[in-house]
C-alpha cells in the first residue's frame, strides 16, 4: 500500500490521532492524566474483574476442545501447505513477541513480591510455605492462561487469512458472526490498534525501567527518568535499523538471538546456582500449579474483600488481552502451514513451559538465597522492583558477566518487541497488508516510544498498568466473539459437500 493510501485509511488516521492526543495530554496535563487513568483502573477492576477471569477460562476450554477434535487436523493454509519457519525459529518468535522483556522483568520480581507479601490473608510471609505459594502462583500467572489469549486471537486471524485468503485484520476474524459492515470493521480495528499500542507501551516502558535498574546495579548509572529517555532513543535507533530489513531478516534474526541468549543465561544460572533446589521447586511448583489451576483461574474475594487478585491476576489477564491483537496477529503471521492442533499445542505449551523453567531458575535462586543464606532480596525488591533480576544474579558467581548478558538480552527483547509491534500495527492500519510501508512502521514505532515515556513521566508503572487494563476491556468482548467466529468458520469447512481431509 502506498503512503498516501495509508494516511487516507481511517483506521490509521483515527488511531494515530487518538494515540497522539494521549501523548499530548499526558505531556501537558500529567496530574490530570494520572487521576483519570486511576479512576478508569478502579472502575474496571471493581466492576469487570469477574469478566476477565471468566473470559480467559472460557478461551482455554475452547482451545483445548477444538485442538483435540477432528478439526485439529485442519491446516492454517491450503491442505498441502507446510510451516514456513523451523520449530526453533517459530518458538523464538513466539517467545520474543509474547513474553520477552516482561518475563525477564517479573521472573524474580513476582515470586519475591509474593514471598514478601503473600497472596492469601493470614499466611505468614517469608516462610517456606510462603515461598511455595509464591512459586506456584508465579507459574500460574505465566502459564497457559496468558498464552491462551494470544492463541485465540492468532487462530482466528490465521484461519481466515491463510485458509480463506482474507485480510489479516481482527475485524475479518469475526466477520462470520458480525457480518460485513465497514463502520463496525473500522471501529473494531481501531480498538485493536489502540489496545495494541497500550499493551506494547506497557512492556516497552517496563524495559526502560529495568534496563535503567540494571545499568544502575552494574555501572552505578543513576536510576532516573533522564537515563530512561536516553535508553528510549537508543532503542528507537536500533528498532529503525532492524525494521528496514523486514520480518524474514531483522525480526527472525533477533528472535533467534533472543532465544539463544535466554537459554544460555538460564543454563549458566541453573548450574552455578542451587541446582537441586531449583529442580525440586520446579517439580513442586508445577504440581501446585496443576492442582490449583481451576481455583486460581476463578479466584475472587466477594466475601472477605481484598484487592490482591485485582492487582495481580486480573491485571495480568487484562495485560495479555491488551497485548493480544499484536501477539495474535504476529503469531498468526509466523504460523502459516501448521495444523490447528500443532498451533494450539505449540503456542499454549512450549512458551509457558520455558517461562516456568525460567521462573524456577531465577526466582528459585533468589528464594533459596533468602531462605538459606540470610540475604534480603525480598526486602530489596519490595523497595525497588526494577533491580530484582540483578539482585538474584548477585548471589551466583560471575555476577558482572551475567548482568551484562542480561542487559543485552533485555535490550534485544525490547527492540524485537518494538519491531514486531510496529510491523503488525503497520499491517493493521494498511488493510492487513503483509508488507506495510516502512514509513507507516516508523510512525508507529515513534508513537509507541512516546506513549511509553509519557506514561513513565506521569505515573511510572502504575500509569502503564492503568493504560493496559482499561484498553483491554472492549477487546475482551471481541475475543469472545472470535470464539464463535472460529467455530462457525471451521464448521463450514467440514460440511459434507466440501469436507477436506488435511494430512
Amino acid at each position: 500500500m502506498k503512503i498516501k493510501e495509508t494516511f487516507m485509511n481511517p483506521v490509521f488516521s483515527i488511531s494515530a490521532i487518538i494515540v497522539g492526543l494521549l501523548v499530548i495530554i499526558g505531556a501537558f496535563l500529567p496530574e490530570q492524566f494520572g487521576r483519570v487513568g486511576q479512576s478508569l483502573f478502579d472502575f474496571t477492576t471493581v466492576n469487570f474483574g469477574w469478566f476477565y477471569l471468566l473470559a480467559v477460562f472460557i478461551i482455554i476450554v475452547f482451545l483445548i476442545g477444538i485442538s483435540i477434535s477432528k478439526h485439529g487436523k485442519t491446516r492454517l493454509g491450503p491442505p498441502d501447505s507446510r510451516p514456513e519457519y523451523s520449530f526453533f525459529t517459530w518458538v523464538g518468535m513466539l517467545f520474543s513477541a509474547g513474553f520477552g522483556v516482561s518475563l525477564v522483568f517479573w521472573s524474580v520480581a513476582e515470586p519475591m513480591t509474593h514471598f514478601f507479601t503473600t497472596p492469601f490473608p493470614g499466611q505468614e510471609a517469608q516462610t517456606e510455605e510462603a515461598a511455595r505459594v509464591a512459586m506456584g502462583y508465579s507459574f500460574f500467572h505465566w502459564g497457559i492462561s496468558q498464552w491462551a489469549v494470544f492463541a485465540i486471537a492468532g487462530l482466528g486471524i490465521a484461519f481466515l487469512q491463510f485458509r480463506k485468503n482474507r485480510s489479516g485484520l481482527v475485524s475479518a476474524a469475526i466477520e462470520p458472526v458480525v457480518g460485513k459492515n465497514k463502520g463496525v470493521a473500522n471501529t473494531i480495528n481501531i480498538l485493536a490498534v489502540i489496545a495494541t499500542v497500550m499493551g506494547v507501551a506497557t512492556t516497552v516502558g517496563l524495559s526502560f525501567i529495568q534496563l535503567n535498574g540494571g545499568l544502575s546495579s552494574v555501572f552505578n548509572i543513576p536510576n532516573h527518568i533522564g537515563v530512561q529517555v536516553i535508553i528510549a532513543v537508543v532503542m528507537l535507533a536500533a528498532y529503525l535499523t532492524s525494521s528496514v530489513t523486514g520480518l524474514d531478516k531483522g525480526i527472525k534474526w533477533l528472535s533467534n538471538m533472543n532465544l539463544v541468549l535466554a537459554l544460555l543465561i538460564m543454563a549458566i544460572v541453573f548450574f552455578l546456582g542451587p541446582t537441586v533446589f531449583i529442580l525440586n521447586s520446579f517439580v513442586l511448583g508445577m504440581g501446585d500449579y496443576i492442582s490449583s489451576f481451576v481455583q486460581y483461574s476463578l479466584r475472587l474475594n466477594p466475601y472477605t474483600g481484598g484487592d490482591w487478585v485485582y492487582q495481580w491476576t486480573i491485571f495480568y489477564w487484562a495485560w495479555a488481552i491488551a497485548w493480544s491483537p499484536f501477539v495474535g496477529a504476529f503469531v498468526a503471521r509466523v504460523s502459516r502451514g501448521r495444523t490447528i492442533r500443532e498451533f494450539v499445542s505449540g503456542v499454549m505449551v512450549v512458551p509457558p513451559a520455558i517461562a516456568c523453567v525460567w521462573i524456577a531458575v531465577f526466582g528459585g535462586t533468589a528464594v533459596y538465597s533468602d531462605l538459606n543464606n540470610g540475604t534480603q532480596i525480598a526486602e530489596t525488591v519490595n523497595e525497588d522492583v526494577t533491580v530484582a533480576l540483578f539482585e538474584a544474579l548477585s548471589v551466583v558467581p560471575f555476577t558482572d558477566i551475567l548482568s551484562i548478558i542480561s542487559i543485552l538480552l533485555i535490550f534485544t527483547f525490547m527492540v524485537t518487541s518494538a519491531d514486531s509491534a510496529s510491523y503488525i500495527l503497520g499491517s493493521m492500519t494498511s488493510n492487513g497488508s503483509l508488507n506495510p510501508a516502512l514509513t507507516t512502521k516508523v510512525i508507529w514505532g515513534v508513537l509507541i516510544t512516546a506513549i511509553a515515556l509519557v506514561l513513565l513521566f506521569t505515573g511510572g508503572l502504575n500509569a502503564l498498568q492503568t493504560a493496559s487494563l482499561t484498553a483491554a476491556l472492549p477487546f475482551t468482548v471481541i475475543l469472545l466473539i472470535m470464539i464463535a467466529a472460529i467455530f462457525k468458520a471451521i464448521q463450514r469447512e467440514y460440511k459434507p459437500k466440501d469436507k477436506e481431509r488435511d494430512s
